[in-house]
């Protein structure tokens, strides 16, 4: 997973270079790699909107948007010449002969990364009139957001669109938990220290806890949310990610097809939940309303253009197991939700109990050890152990001590990298590691979609839960059926 080299000259095109996606995370995590010097000096960046926008008016955006949501001062120096990158080409990715002006802003027959922040229906558009002029050559490489498609079908269909002029090696199917430094540092953790590597398993871990939580509500985003669901937005995809990373063997080497294979036999090996299960597996919420910040805020029926008859869940909580030798017997509790009560996203590992307790004066049980991984908002990492207390008793008296790495402390002087900037700089380098193969896809589809039939089956609606809370009573119940506790 090391970096190559980038001297070669790039051109990056943004289909929907105007949107959302781009505006908050793109041109933020460009302008950083421009920082580091990781882009060619003949690098050229093309928009693609279906606005009617100058080229000087549309590098103004850039800079505006540079500014609102880069988080440190900006270089500005380094801003001229970001700018200065930008080209800005109208293009309606329906009208295949537009197409045309896209080839025409492109240098012929140079590496060309099309990032395709759009939403996934359009894909086979786009990488159909990219065919229709010549513009998919070997040279080409292609990133697609997710989710992609709404269940296994819809993602055949779209990964059969791309795949038409597209090959596999060309594709990289984007989801950013992968380029968060502690879901990467999971390998470091656990295959470079015998710490970890040694009691990584169902002899010495009691259990493990996920928890992906948002403080936001839909922001907005009615139609979208309501045919997504926290489901397929956020456990079909980064959830499983990230479990598939904390539970897969030890690939052989760092190569991106090693890593992945060991990531699919993990997502192959979930238990299925179906109707038989669904109800002792899984909890799906919906929140009402309630405060955030102390101030009131509506609930999801009563957001505008709501339909107060939607079923569609904004909290689940599941109890995962993988049926395999390393994990028998060892539950993955999963638990994600909007309107919670903070944002905050976390994996606790939960170390079995000692088998004997000699330090009987100070805990009638002993607390078992935790290991703690933070994705957000504060990256690091945090082990809880059993310490003496210190005084001069010749009785032994132990309580519980966090060892804390939190990364921003560890590299004081460095920022903390951004999920896209790592990212695009692997899509450039031609590194897939961290990115999707169509095979996990179509695994962790085949397993939400038994959890999503199940439910679509099932005639009870979502549980509520007021905004600002944890979820459903229900979802304390799934975890205190064996006698745990979700960490909060």
């Amino acid at each position: 997973m090391t970096h190559q080299d980038t001297s070669l000259a790039e051109q990056i095109v943004l289909f929907g270079g105007a949107g959302d996606l781009s505006k908050r995370k793109l041109f933020a995590a460009l302008y950083h790699l421009d920082v580091e010097h990781l882009l060619s000096s003949s690098t050229k960046i093309i928009a693609i909107a279906r606005n009617k926008i100058s080229k000087s008016d549309f590098q103004e955006f850039v800079r505006v948007n540079l500014e609102k949501y880069v988080k440190e001062p900006l270089i500005e120096h380094v801003v001229e010449q970001f700018v200065k990158r930008f080209d800005y080409v109208q293009l309606d990715v329906s009208d295949q002969e537009g197409f045309l002006a896209l080839k025409n802003a492109l240098r012929a027959d140079t590496q060309t990364l099309y990032y395709l922040a759009t939403p996934p229906s359009i894909y086979g558009l786009i990488t159909q009139g990219l065919n229709a002029h010549g513009l998919n050559h070997k040279q080409t490489r292609v990133v697609m957001e997710k989710p992609i498609g709404h269940d296994l079908a819809s993602s055949q269909v779209i990964n059969d669109q791309v795949s038409r002029y597209f090959k596999e090696s060309q594709i990289y199917r984007i989801d950013h938990y992968l380029g968060k430094e502690t879901v990467l540092n999971l390998l470091s953790l656990r295959f470079a220290n015998s710490l970890f590597s040694t009691n990584w398993d169902h002899n010495c871990i009691d259990h493990v806890q996920v928890t992906v939580a948002e403080s936001v509500g839909i922001e907005g985003r009615w139609d979208f949310y309501d045919n997504t669901g926290q489901m397929r937005d956020m456990v079909q995809n980064h959830l499983l990610q990230i479990v598939s990373f904390l539970a897969m063997e030890p690939p052989t080497d760092l190569s991106s097809e090693n890593i992945r294979d060991e990531k699919l036999k993990v997502i192959k090996a979930l238990r299925p939940i179906d109707q038989s299960n669904i109800h002792l597996k899984t909890v799906r919420g919906q929140y009402t309303k309630g405060y955030k910040n102390g101030e009131p805020v509506p609930g999801f029926l009563e957001e505008e253009g709501a339909n107060t008859q939607s079923h569609t869940e904004t909290f689940v909580a599941i109890k995962a197991e993988i049926d395999n030798w390393r994990w028998a017997g060892v539950p993955f509790y999963l638990r994600t939700g909007k309107r919670m009560p903070c944002k905050h996203s976390e994996v606790v590992i939960h170390f079995k109990h000692q088998p004997h307790n000699i330090f009987g004066s100070s805990f009638e049980q002993l607390p078992a050890n935790k290991l703690t991984i933070r994705l957000q908002p504060d990256e690091g990492i945090e082990l809880t152990v059993m310490n003496k207390v210190p005084n001069i008793s010749n009785d032994i008296e132990v309580r519980e001590t966090k060892l804390d790495l939190s990364f921003s402390d560890f590299n004081k002087d460095k920022r903390v990298i951004d999920a896209y900037e790592r990212l695009i700089l692997s899509a450039i380098e031609g590194n897939q590691s961290l990115f999707i193969r169509r095979d996990e896809v179509e695994a962790a589809w085949t397993w939400a979609d038994s959890i999503l039939n199940a439910w679509t089956a099932s005639s009870e609606p979502p549980k509520p839960y007021a905004a600002g809370s944890w979820g459903p009573v229900s979802s304390i119940s799934l975890i205190a059926r064996d006698d745990r506790n979700w960490d909060e």
